[in-house]
């Protein structure tokens, strides 16, 4: 069996446990980056401790939409300048970047939605990209079609699966599973308006004593699916609404089987519990999953074996914890995107307060 970069984690936080690493009776956030005006949602770290970080086009003075954090805390254009560039073809550029991740092979992927600001794709935008990190050279471009995203859709988050060969990526917009086969290119759209991949009725959302509200409804913003988490190997994918309490999951088997019509796939679907309201997922050892914790300011792990949450720390740094990702020596990096604090909740008037930060902590 091969050597997986979560047996590494798991391995590290260990010794955590015993001392070797950190001390476990209180995690201590350390700050990786610190950003003064663009918000940041992805990061993503590779097995030697690069970290690559992506900022979605939400605003006017949208800049960079991936880099690399160099050692000195600077960043810069990923892969280079001509894929950040605001001009060109949508299918050699960023359009609208939402997340970016490290496979277990220590490959760079970057999910671009391509929909600027939320509000609508850019025709021939939206798309996966696989970067080489030995060469920092795209080696790979999976484009996605309306009948996988759609005008309003938003995909939100990836994991790879290496060992089949698959994608799984979250739908924000109109809530909704893709999976594309990476040898193929292939894509499909799965569970749409399944409960599973909706907003919660009646759920509300206050972070930092802020209740977000949608002006054009008057109600919490409809976020989707949005958070997952990838369990190789048990094979289970987990996801998570983020207007929501309940986390689901579901064998990526069926997920890979297009036999299965949407009736027989929907009944694949587990409820597991409740949870605090998440943006961001992680797998993490044991079958356990991570999850951040916006309106806590805090990440959490959930256990699918007894069903139980434990809020794992909570710091009034983690404002609006967003994406969770696994880095070398046991470290978890979280990025920080105060999305509650944008204009767009607040009559128009941006609460948010530089700086928007990159954190690491090794939990318990």
């Amino acid at each position: 069996m091969k050597t997986s970069y979560r047996w590494i984690l798991a391995t590290a936080l260990a010794c955590s446990l015993h001392g070797v690493a950190a001390a476990a009776d209180k995690p201590v956030l350390e700050v990786v980056a610190s950003f003064p005006t663009q918000q940041v949602t992805g990061v993503a770290v590779s097995k030697n401790g690069r970290v690559f970080v992506s900022f979605p086009f939400w605003s006017d003075d949208h800049a960079t939409s991936v880099a690399e954090v160099l050692p000195d805390g600077s960043a810069k254009p990923y892969p280079d300048a001509l894929w950040n560039a605001k001009d060109g073809a949508p299918q050699f550029r960023w359009v609208c970047v939402q997340s970016v991740v490290v496979d277990d092979t220590d490959a760079l992927w970057v999910l671009d939605p391509a929909a600027p600001k939320t509000e609508r794709i850019v025709p021939g935008g939206p798309k996966l990209v696989k970067i080489d990190l030995s060469t920092n050279r795209p080696v790979q471009t999976i484009t996605f079609d309306e009948t996988v995203a759609p005008e309003h859709s938003y995909l939100n988050d990836v994991r790879i699966d290496t060992q089949y060969g698959y994608a799984y990526m979250t739908e924000s917009g109109g809530g909704a599973l893709v999976v594309a086969d990476l040898k193929t290119g292939k894509a499909r759209r799965l569970l749409a308006g399944h409960p599973s991949t909706q907003e919660e009725p009646g759920v509300q959302i206050t972070v930092e004593g802020l209740k977000v509200i949608d002006p054009k409804t008057g109600k919490a913003p409809a976020f989707k699916a949005d958070g997952i988490a990838l369990d190789e190997e048990a094979g289970w994918l987990y996801y998570h609404p983020l207007a929501g309490v309940t986390l689901y999951r579901i064998k990526t088997s069926f997920l890979r089987d297009a036999k299965l019509s949407a009736e027989e796939l929907a009944a694949k679907v587990e409820k597991l519990g409740t949870t605090p309201k998440p943006d961001g997922m992680l797998e993490g050892p044991e079958g356990m999953v991570y999850l951040t914790a916006i309106e806590e300011n805090g990440i959490a792990r959930f256990n699918p074996g007894t069903g139980h949450t434990t809020l794992l720390i909570q710091d009034p740094r983690l404002k609006w914890p967003d994406t969770l990702a696994q880095g070398p020596e046991g470290w978890i990096y979280v990025s920080t995107s105060q999305i509650h604090r944008m204009p767009k909740y607040h009559d128009g008037k941006s609460l948010q307060e530089g700086p928007f930060q990159v954190l690491r902590v090794k939990l318990p």
